[in-house]
């Protein structure tokens, strides 16, 4: 009887746990398989079109990207107020500073500012800017030496954004080169130039999205269809020597000749000029701390990558984790800084550390920007935007496929545009390429892998929200608005001639015919538009004398009218001087 007791109080402490444990395995099993409604549909890429369309509408970009993010939390919450709340800051904001490889990116960026910081301070940016006058003469000299270091400093295009920028600030500023051109610059010599460098961090990423196959010779390989990266510099040296600006960036380069290298009234670094020591540091001490931070950077990225391990050269690179192996190199660059300071008596202790804040709060606005569009990269993925286009792509991948290349091109661009990222589109895009033509047309998938590569490239150089555009906007210390739309333009026109090289290369499966066509092609371009445009010939010239003549004739008409004591016109004191100059400035 006591048995049956015991027995029966027994089952009945099981049920009565299975009973209190099954909200909670039901609310887990819940949490496990949430799939919104909207999941891997169209819906999914429409917060970031609208965190790029409000951007570029409002020219705000904070509260864009905001926008942006809180519309996908509400797609993914179902329009629940509790859990979009929660998908924003949880999983969004602090998801996005807790992850390990976007922290080290932002300490990497801290360290940065700090540097530039300190080689202001010690003099060295200007010693650097006056060696420059008197060596690069023109500002088409000055261009082509930003366009020369960008593609000298390949390893990875986070650093190359921030180090093209801080070198070459002094000198196109001192030739009258726009904030905006050199931030254009910048960002086209950044992942452009590393995806078709063997040695970066890019080589990195996309020989690991190769299954099945040797990822670095299949990037090796790709290198010479790569249509959008080689068209890119080819279109930077034939701008800067043509001299044939045109759209929003004529606008920013005539205003630069006439001493306004911002041209919008919003000029986050417009002071930064006043913080430059001179007098005090010498060239060395802005190259040095360059070469000993690009040194220390290389030893961090084949660190990480298993050098020390006996990896090779090579593969370590391909093995490479840029943030960590980016992070470890510029923290001890800034110390062996902060110790050749010391030693040569332009900076001591105390002062290099009160760069420390500075360096900071200089990179505030790019860590902020960075930080809303990795949270809005979390809220589309959380979408399934990438399952969304990767079923695109497989379906249409039976049909036109000469025209294949240029379709991969075109989805890539429009990918990476959206989400902000390019290494995210390659590992969306390049397996599905890889399984399409591996084993039936070699040539084909190289040529297919290389338009992923650069269609997700071009998109990443176009996006507001991407990284690599945001850090040349704080590398050039340009407004990030004004930086986007005066490359825009510029990246359009060389993707739409990319798109049709890839329709040729398509076609002659050979990249011995298909680039020089390219090349031809986007030259001729350029050069029409230039004859279209007349006034892009006297850019550079003829309105700087309108504008002196503009200037000679406000003077004489001021003192006609004191001279002819018109008094109707100075009754209410310059009015009516101003109006005649504001009058004699627009024509």
């Amino acid at each position: 009887m006591k048995k049956g007791r015991k027995k029966l109080l027994l089952g009945s402490s099981l049920i009565l746990l299975m009973t209190m444990a099954m909200p909670i395995i039901a609310f887990a099993a819940e949490k496990e398989k949430y799939v919104p409604k909207m999941y891997s549909s169209f819906w999914a890429l429409i917060p970031p079109v609208v965190a790029i369309v409000l951007a570029l509408i409002t020219k705000e970009v904070y509260s864009s990207l905001f926008v942006g993010i809180v519309i996908g939390a509400i797609f993914w919450a179902n329009g629940s107020f509790e859990k979009t709340v929660l998908h924003v800051f949880n999983d969004g904001i602090v998801g996005s500073l807790t992850d390990a490889y976007n922290m080290g990116i932002i300490i990497f960026l801290v360290i940065l500012g700090i540097m530039v910081c300190m080689m202001n301070m010690a003099g060295g940016s200007a010693a650097f800017g006056k060696w420059a006058k008197t060596h690069i003469k023109s500002r088409v000299g000055a261009q082509l030496a930003t366009i020369l270091l960008g593609v000298l400093i390949f390893i990875d295009d986070y650093f190359n954004c921030l180090t093209v920028g801080s070198v070459m600030r002094p000198v196109t500023d001192s030739h009258k080169v726009s904030r905006a051109k050199l931030a254009y610059l910048i960002d086209a010599t950044a992942a452009p130039v590393c995806i078709i460098a063997p040695i970066s961090s890019w080589a990195a990423a996309v020989s690991g999205f190769v299954p099945g196959e040797d990822g670095f010779q299949v990037f090796i390989r790709a290198i010479p269809y790569n249509f959008y990266a080689l068209l890119t510099i080819v279109m930077m040296v034939s701008l800067t020597l043509m001299k044939a600006d045109f759209g929003p960036m004529k606008v920013h380069e005539i205003n630069a000749m006439h001493g306004d290298i911002y041209t919008t009234p919003d000029r986050p670094y417009a002071t930064a000029e006043e913080e430059i020591v001179t007098g005090k540091g010498g060239v060395i001490d802005l190259v040095l701390p360059v070469v000993v931070l690009i040194i220390s950077c290389t030893i961090g990225m084949i660190y990480t990558g298993g050098f020390f391990s006996g990896t090779s050269f090579v593969d370590s690179f391909s093995n490479a984790d840029a943030s960590v192996g980016l992070m470890i190199g510029s923290f001890f660059a800034f110390v062996i800084t902060i110790i050749v300071y010391k030693f040569r008596k332009v900076l001591n202790f105390k002062e290099s550390m009160s760069c420390v804040p500075e360096g900071f709060k200089a990179m505030v606005p790019a860590i902020m920007i960075l930080t809303l569009a990795w949270t809005l990269k979390a809220m589309t993925d959380s979408l399934g935007a990438a399952d969304y286009v990767a079923n695109i792509v497989s379906k249409s991948a039976g049909s036109f496929m000469n025209f294949l290349p240029a379709i991969i091109f075109l989805i890539a661009c429009f990918l990476a545009f959206a989400t902000g990222t390019s290494w995210g589109t390659f590992g969306i895009l390049i397996p599905i390429v890889v399984n399409v033509f591996a084993g039936h047309d070699e040539t084909m998938m190289i040529i297919s892998i290389s338009a992923c590569m650069a269609g997700a490239v071009c998109g990443d150089h176009c996006s507001p929200i991407s990284d690599t555009t945001i850090m040349s906007s704080a590398g050039a210390q340009c407004n990030h608005i004004n930086h986007v739309n005066t490359q825009l333009p510029y990246a359009t026109m060389v993707a739409a001639v990319s798109c049709v090289t890839y329709i040729v290369a398509g076609f002659v499966k050979t990249a011995w015919i298909s680039l020089p066509v390219g090349i031809v092609l986007l030259i001729l371009t350029l050069y029409v538009i230039k004859k279209i445009d007349p006034s892009i010939h006297h850019s550079h010239a003829d309105n700087h004398k309108e504008y002196e003549e503009a200037s000679i004739n406000a003077v004489e008409t001021i003192k006609e009218m004191e001279d002819m004591k018109i008094e109707k016109e100075l009754s209410s004191g310059k009015t009516g001087i101003d109006e005649e100059i504001s009058k004699i400035m627009k024509k």
